[in-house]
């Protein structure tokens, strides 16, 4: 019993010697190679225990002085003042519809064609009103025969001159109005009348399809077009940030479908009325379009202050962009680094970014967030 104790004991201090042993060995391979960066995360998901801190060199948040922004966001919409309705004064019934919405349209562009009995009605009119002017014209050459020879008293020649004067005036009028209908030709009138594009610029609205009746004015307009070479942005900006709006300054505009490109607009308007649920004015600036701005598109706006503000600036590799956040790492005392959210502004020279908020002139920060990014995730 106590042999078998004895060489228990014996086997056990053997192995412990060979595991020693293989230990030194491997020590030994591997002497002179710099020890593994281990980086351990705590309970607090943002904060990083390092081993070798030195390893990731940090950097210091410089001053930056520029002018005070204001961001907003708004919407592309059509100038008011440039958005012509299309009316057809004649009633009738659509035979044929040669523009789409969308489309883009000159002035004068036949849009739609109408078939209505009004020109015939007109046309009546026009053609009784110059047999009248032909009478009355016959009359008066009449008249003046025999008032010059006596016959008849001035007064009766006056009448007459009034009458012809009269008709001419009922031949213009009908004839004006034959065009109004939109019948160009006064000998043959056509029963088919042509709706054309008061201006030139895009089909906004389409009221109108085939077979469908047109009632004239007081009905819903066949099309609505918009000259888009200007366009206005309409943005809310809030009660406590109105001071910062001011008419007629400039503003900076970056459609959501185009960041890369950058469009200066003339802040025209601020709203008188303020909407009582969120506290918002909307704002008018008035942009010229290259061609890429379209009704309903999202875009924000930036409005640059008056006043001179100091701001944090700091190399563009020590922000991290993660899962559509900015974030930096700082120290944190004892070995170990928080990762802060921060709130990234514009592009500066030497590589530099703006920091808006999150970061403080003079706090340290890891230079290169995206190396310390990768050890972590090893």
């Amino acid at each position: 019993m106590n042999r078998n104790i004895f060489v228990t004991v014996v086997a056990v201090f053997s192995i412990g010697f060979c595991i020693a042993g293989c230990g030194e060995d491997k020590l030994g391979a591997n002497e002179g190679a710099p020890p593994a960066t281990k980086v351990e995360s705590v309970q607090d998901r943002n904060l990083f225990t390092v081993d070798h801190p030195d390893r990731f060199p940090l950097t210091k948040a410089v001053a930056h002085e520029a002018a005070s922004e204001l961001r907003a966001t708004g919407t592309v919409t059509p100038d008011i003042s440039r958005t012509v309705p299309v009316i057809s004064i004649a009633t009738g019934r659509v035979i044929e519809i040669k523009a789409r919405l969308g489309d883009v349209v000159k002035k004068g562009q036949t849009l739609l064609l109408v078939q209505s009995s009004d020109i015939a009605g007109a046309y009546s009119d026009y053609q009784k009103a110059v047999a009248d002017e032909k009478l009355s014209q016959t009359q008066l050459e009449r008249a003046k025969l025999l008032y010059d020879k006596g016959v008849i008293s001035l007064n009766d020649f006056q009448v007459a001159e009034d009458t012809d004067a009269k008709a001419k005036v009922d031949v213009k009028t009908s004839a004006e109005k034959l065009r109004v209908l939109g019948s160009a030709n006064l000998d043959q009138p056509s029963g088919t009348v042509e709706v054309r594009a008061p201006i030139s610029g895009v089909i906004t609205d389409q009221q109108v399809t085939n077979a469908a009746g047109v009632a004239g004015l007081g009905s819903p307009n066949p099309f609505t077009i918009s000259d888009l070479t200007s366009v206005w942005i309409l943005c809310d900006v809030y009660e406590n940030d109105l001071s910062a709006v001011h008419p007629g300054e400039k503003a900076d505009i970056r459609l959501n479908a185009y960041p890369d490109k950058t469009f200066t607009g003339t802040i025209s308007n601020i709203g008188p009325i303020l909407d009582p649920n969120i506290r918002t004015s909307k704002v008018r600036i008035e942009v010229p379009n290259p061609g890429l701005m379209r009704p309903g598109m999202f875009v924000t706006a930036t409005f640059h202050g008056r006043k001179k503000e100091t701001k944090a600036a700091v190399p563009a590799t020590a922000i991290l962009h993660l899962q559509d956040r900015d974030w930096v790492y700082i120290p944190a005392g004892d070995k170990t680094l928080r990762r802060v959210e921060v709130k990234g502004g514009d592009m500066l020279p030497g590589n530099m970014q703006e920091i808006l908020s999150g970061v403080s002139v003079g706090q340290d920060v890891v230079s290169n967030a995206l190396e310390f990014q990768n050890t972590v995730q090893q």
